[in-house]
């Protein structure tokens, strides 16, 4: 847990000609370091375009005074990093006749403010929110897709992205089956009920049917990967499953399709991924850019040469990543460039394809080999932690352990 930071004041002060009378002090321990129900409080944002001395001003602040708060900021805030939407409360003394700004609180994120100090002497410090860090358990059978079914039992998009990023090797996630089953232990950062961070997966299980795909974390202290399967192999693979975060497929794999602007039956050697126009296309794997401009029918159009004799194609974008020309070599996960319709399209898509020796494969059945697997001296580690999860997850749900659920089906 992060500690609530003490109100620090800034060391320099101006004093007001004359000092109010101090409200009488509570019992109660303030987090803002004020009384804050000794005033009446405004709640808003930061305008669009709003400057420090601008928000302060339409608050209550005289120009002046806005001027030497800027002064004061210094290492405490940074006025130049005022942001249009932060929250930003007022808190005023008197009537609405004649009301006096006392303090504002700026909303710097969802754990820090500052808070600034308005009336009789100019202060400002900061404080931090207390954070909890809290295991929690995850279990979700699809219906819809994994998205969906996570935000409807109230799970925080960032624990969404983490499947992801622990399963982006291994699982198409937009060819997943109604029934399939994800599980998972991890550890959530909490600040007043409120998801803010999820600190990985510590473990996780991917079931369909009799089968599963196990995902452990275990960190071998050289920087790499650092999660695996229940026999030391890489979840990190050669190729992600796709090259970018898709809405649906809208056609797969075949040498006998109607075209849909055609409308004569011709080969689709690759996939189409219907996803919103300017949507990021990543690299499938490293390689290098062999071929970056127009295609024709196919738009604007990247080829990635990449080791193993494979080459990757990018159709239909709209645009190119910055930087992205021929001869560049991109790294996995690298954005190269944007869905778009360019070419011969009917709506914006990304036309994904890939060759192996030169011969078109379907990229929804290629195999992508695994990194270095986990090195022997820590095996022995690694199976007991992942038996201590297993057993976890199992005595969690009353589930009998029995043995390990195969692992020879691709997901």
């Amino acid at each position: 847990m992060l500690a609530l930071l003490a109100p620090t004041f800034s060391s320099c002060w101006r004093k007001a000609p004359a000092a109010a009378t101090a409200p009488v002090q509570k019992d109660t321990v303030y987090p803002l370091g004020f009384l804050t129900d000794s005033f009446s409080v405004v709640n808003g944002t930061v305008r669009n375009g709003e400057a420090f001395s601008t928000l302060m001003q339409r608050l209550g602040m005289s120009g002046g005074d806005a001027y030497s708060m800027s002064l004061l900021c210094d290492s405490v805030f940074d006025v130049r990093k005022v942001r249009a939407g932060n929250g930003v409360d007022a808190y005023y003394s008197g009537d609405s006749t004649s009301r006096r700004l006392e303090y504002v609180v700026y909303s710097n994120d969802k754990t820090r403010s500052t808070v600034f100090k308005c009336a009789d002497s100019l202060a400002l410090w900061q404080v931090v929110k207390p954070v909890d860090t809290l295991k929690h358990y995850v279990d979700v059978t699809i219906s819809s897709s994994l998205w969906q079914d996570l935000q409807k039992q109230g799970e925080s998009p960032l624990l969404i992205a983490t499947f992801e990023s622990v399963y982006e090797w291994t699982v198409n996630f937009f060819g997943l089956h109604e029934g399939d089953r994800f599980q998972a232990i991890c550890h959530e950062l909490v600040c007043e009920g409120e998801v803010i961070d999820v600190q990985g997966i510590d473990f996780a299980v991917y079931s369909r049917g009799a089968d599963s795909l196990f995902a452990i974390r275990f960190d071998q202290g050289d920087g790499g990967n650092k999660y695996w399967n229940e026999k030391g192999e890489s979840m990190r693979k050669a190729f992600l499953k796709a090259p970018l975060q898709y809405s649906r497929i809208s056609s797969r794999f075949s040498y006998h399709r109607l075209h849909p602007v055609h409308h004569v039956v011709r080969a689709h050697t690759g996939v189409d991924y219907a996803a919103p126009s300017g949507t990021p296309v990543r690299a499938l794997g490293d390689g290098t850019v062999i071929k970056a401009g127009w295609g024709g029918g196919g738009g604007n159009t990247i080829y990635i040469k990449h080791p193993n004799k494979y080459q990757t194609g990018y159709l239909h974008l709209r645009n190119f990543a910055p930087g992205i020309k021929v001869g560049k070599v991109v790294r996995q996960g690298e954005v190269i460039g944007y869905v778009g319709s360019t070419g011969t399209a009917t709506g914006p898509h990304l036309d994904f394809r890939v060759w192996k020796n030169g011969t078109p494969i379907d990229p929804l059945a290629m195999e992508s080999p695994s990194q270095e697997p986990l090195k022997e001296e820590n095996m022995p580690a690694m199976r007991a932690l992942f038996e201590e999860y297993r057993a976890e997850l199992a005595g969690r749900k009353g589930e009998e352990e029995g043995p390990l659920p195969t692992y020879s089906i691709s997901f």
